[in-house]
């Protein structure tokens, strides 16, 4: 049995689903042995959701304690502050294993924690075994290339990938909460989010999405997405695209699917007028079923798709909507 601190991020007054496919994971490494989490919030009353409600609520994902850090410099994004908590709370339950979620907010964070620590850290991992030394396999070059790697330390530090897991919620009781003002120093606050500004856009999110639309260099421009916006608007569906559109400028970067992009996992994918470039499909690999619509019968992502129809996405994609439609008597 190990003891497991897991670094917990948040969104929407809630475990984020990373951190719940995180903590999933701790479950199962941890052996039944004790599972805390750690939430940084700043002061009382900043938040919609208290933050003392958030780290109770971290018992449904299997967390016997959570630890909540309230501090002014948390009331943005920290880094080098968070993963000097991070640290000593590692330290002080005699952690023998530090997870993070798989993002750039987590690996960021125990990337400098465990440099910290003086211990080794791994990102992207899919699969560990503790022991002299800790065994890992992880996702590298965008998740095209699987590592087998061992980490030779006191502590291991780790991230688990997006979907590596997925996340199963426990009959718990709410974890029991220890909530606590860090010391922090001004060297700390260095590197820190000083603003933000929102992405102007609404509706599903991607890495949330059941249903994903996608459209790239073969849409052919800007106004060329509207057929694949009235689909996804049918389908309950977000809207992506490759990085070629995103260069081309048609679409924003918050839409794109792949490797530098948002790595995605939904039931399904439906891919329009995209080659299925190794980048782009480092971020649908996790996509249930593919279904790719191309002209080239050649297209790479044919040979990673589940159903596949050779022809013009520009008519195809209509005559999809036109026949949901005729079946809805809409």
């Amino acid at each position: 049995m190990a003891t497991a601190l897991v670094l917990v991020t948040t969104a929407d007054g809630a475990a984020d689903d990373v951190s719940q496919q995180a903590l999933t994971f701790a479950r199962g490494l941890a052996a039944g042995g004790p599972v805390h989490a750690l939430v940084v919030a700043g002061e009382p009353g900043a938040e919609g959701v208290p933050a003392e409600a958030v780290a109770a609520g971290l018992g449904t994902w299997g967390a016997a304690q959570a630890h909540l850090a309230r501090h002014p410099a948390f009331e943005t994004f920290a880094p080098d502050a968070i993963a000097a908590v991070l640290t000593e709370l590692a330290a002080r339950l005699d952690a023998g294993v530090v997870i993070g979620p798989g993002t750039e907010a987590g690996n960021t964070v125990l990337a400098r924690a465990a440099a910290r620590d003086g211990q080794p850290f791994a990102a992207n991992c899919t699969a560990v075994t503790l022991g002299s030394p800790t065994q890992v396999t992880r996702q590298r070059w965008g998740g095209t290339l699987q590592e087998e790697a061992a980490l030779r330390g006191d502590r291991a530090f780790f991230t688990v990938a997006p979907h590596a897991v997925s996340a199963a919620a426990v009959e718990a009781s709410p974890a029991a909460v220890d909530a606590f003002t860090p010391d922090i120093d001004d060297a700390d606050l260095i590197v820190r989010v000083v603003d933000r500004v929102a992405a102007a856009v609404g509706g599903i999110s991607l890495a949330e999405a059941k249903v994903v639309v996608s459209g790239g260099r073969g849409v052919g421009s800007a106004d060329g997405f509207r057929p694949i916006e009235e689909l996804a608007g049918l389908l309950g569906a977000a809207v992506g695209c490759s990085r070629a559109v995103t260069i081309s400028g048609w679409r924003s970067h918050v839409d794109q699917v792949g490797q530098t992009g948002t790595k995605i996992a939904p039931n399904l994918y439906i891919a329009a007028g995209i080659s299925g470039a190794t980048q782009h499909m480092a971020g649908a690999k996790g996509a249930k079923k593919i279904l790719a619509i191309n002209k080239d019968a050649e297209a790479p992502i044919m040979a990673a798709a589940d159903y596949a129809v050779i022809g013009d996405l520009h008519q195809v994609v209509p005559a999809i909507s036109a026949e949901i439609r005729r079946v809805r008597g809409t």
